[in-house]
């Protein structure tokens, strides 16, 4: 790739730190409630294969890293992927402890940032280097008028990417209508035993859910084989070997299995009426529960 012109003369990226491993979360705290207990010893049993192919992912990401942490890939494109790539990597690892520990309705946010800052990541490396480098011309410099370092917003938006990739789509559309303070998704998330003869709202509840647990770990590893893909892509950016695409490879076709298997509950597009609606397949609170629909 053509390096894009630097901002000052002579500036370069420096070494970035990363996490020498991915480590899954830990049991609570003595001082944990019991249901915080409980969730996160019933999603270690339950969702086993979930937590072990989601670590295998996040390692995966750091493997990357390591093989192109030396000097001579630490260009400004390089510097623009990583950034962004860092915030979703923190998104991803602290989701997963929200799961564990039962607080579901927390989740769909910081999965909605991970869709954006991922298609960040790919639409500005493909497709908008200019507006990177336009920032850094503009700013990190002093405002006098201010007294201040002028780090500037940097506005961006990635959607083209987001609408492009279906998977990506798919997963944003569904953590953004379900984080929002939609009256459905709020009552599903905090009151799922309501019906139309009682509303059931808890406050601060973490009591185990399997449904929303599948739900949330099938977005996670999902946006971790869609971070993978993003990465493994970048030969120009990123040191990618033969062997790191063909885990990548074998990491994207056990997920396609996992999220594939008919009896896990999931979130698909429907139309209903003229309208786009979500309908949830396979609703219940305990793996042993009967499961149902819900249309949202």
């Amino acid at each position: 790739m053509v390096q894009p012109p630097l901002p000052t003369p002579g500036q370069r990226v420096s070494g970035i730190a990363f996490p020498s491993q991915y480590v899954l979360p830990e049991q609570p705290g003595a001082s944990a409630p019991a249901d915080v207990h409980d969730a996160h010893r019933q999603t270690q049993f339950v969702l086993g294969a979930d937590l072990r192919l989601f670590a295998e992912g996040m390692a995966l990401q750091l493997r990357i890293l390591n093989d192109s942490s030396h000097a001579r890939y630490r260009t400004h494109a390089y510097a623009a992927v990583v950034g962004t790539w860092g915030r979703a990597y923190a998104a991803l690892a602290d989701a997963c402890l929200l799961i564990t520990r039962g607080s579901y309705a927390s989740v769909p946010n910081l999965v909605r940032s991970v869709c954006e800052l991922v298609a960040a990541e790919y639409q500005v490396k493909h497709e908008e280097m200019g507006e990177y480098v336009g920032w850094l011309l503009e700013h990190l410099r002093p405002d006098e008028e201010h007294k201040a370092l002028d780090v500037g917003l940097g506005h961006y938006f990635a959607g083209t990417t987001l609408a492009a990739d279906d998977q990506l789509r798919l997963v944003y559309r569904a953590s953004s209508d379900l984080g929002r303070p939609n009256f459905g998704a709020t009552l599903l998330e905090v009151a799922p035993e309501s019906n139309n003869l009682r509303l059931a709202y808890t406050f601060g509840d973490a009591s185990f859910h399997v449904a929303w647990a599948e739900i949330e770990f099938g977005w996670l590893l999902r946006l971790c084989e869609r971070q993978l893909a993003v990465a493994v892509h970048m030969h120009d950016v990123l040191n990618i070997t033969p062997e790191t695409h063909a885990a990548y490879a074998a990491y994207a076709a056990r997920v396609d299995e996992l999220l594939g298997n008919p009896g896990r509950a999931r979130i698909a597009e429907v139309e209903s009426d003229g309208f786009k609606r979500w309908l949830i397949h396979n609703v219940r609170r305990q793996p042993s529960g009967a499961p149902k629909k819900v249309l949202l």
